[in-house]
């Protein structure tokens, strides 16, 4: 069973930044992949919560099939909505993936320890932004298998 079960969907993809010029590119990385996708924007970590927790006042939205979330965000910060995620029954399985322009081992560390699935860079040109979402294509959409039974099996 593939971790996210795409065969008759778009994959939900939730982008959690602040930069208007970073949502922008994250955007055209996306448009100009192959992966059928609906990307999910918000501004802040109190966005994010809201939006995962349905309370955000929208009509209805998906749950994500992954989340990009990037560490320094106004009003809450991405650790902490990597946090309340992590420790949340229902959406602790999402697959998070931290999109920061910190490279500091500090904020890797802590973020590993939160349960993030992944840590990414951001890159500096365009071009490696479209590597990393072709990366997150190849390894999250095609490759990448549950390893819990349980939901298996129940």
């Amino acid at each position: 069973m593939n971790l996210i079960d795409v065969s008759n969907r778009a994959v939900e993809i939730l982008l959690v930044e602040d930069n208007p010029l970073d949502v922008l590119l994250t955007k055209e990385a996306f448009r100009s992949s192959k992966i059928n996708c609906n990307l999910h924007i918000v501004k802040d970590g109190e966005e994010a919560l809201e939006f995962l927790q349905g309370k955000d006042g929208l009509v209805s939205h998906p749950k994500p099939d992954l989340i990009l979330l990037d560490l320094n965000l106004p009003k809450i910060d991405g650790r902490e909505v990597l946090n309340k995620i992590k420790k949340d029954q229902d959406l602790k399985d999402i697959p998070v993936i931290i999109l920061s322009g910190s490279d500091s081992e500090l904020d890797i560390t802590k973020s590993y320890d939160l349960h993030a699935n992944s840590y990414v860079v951001k890159p500096e040109t365009f071009e490696d932004l479209k590597e990393i979402v072709s990366s997150i294509q190849t390894f999250w959409v095609r490759t990448n298998v549950k390893e819990t039974l349980n939901k298996v099996l129940h």
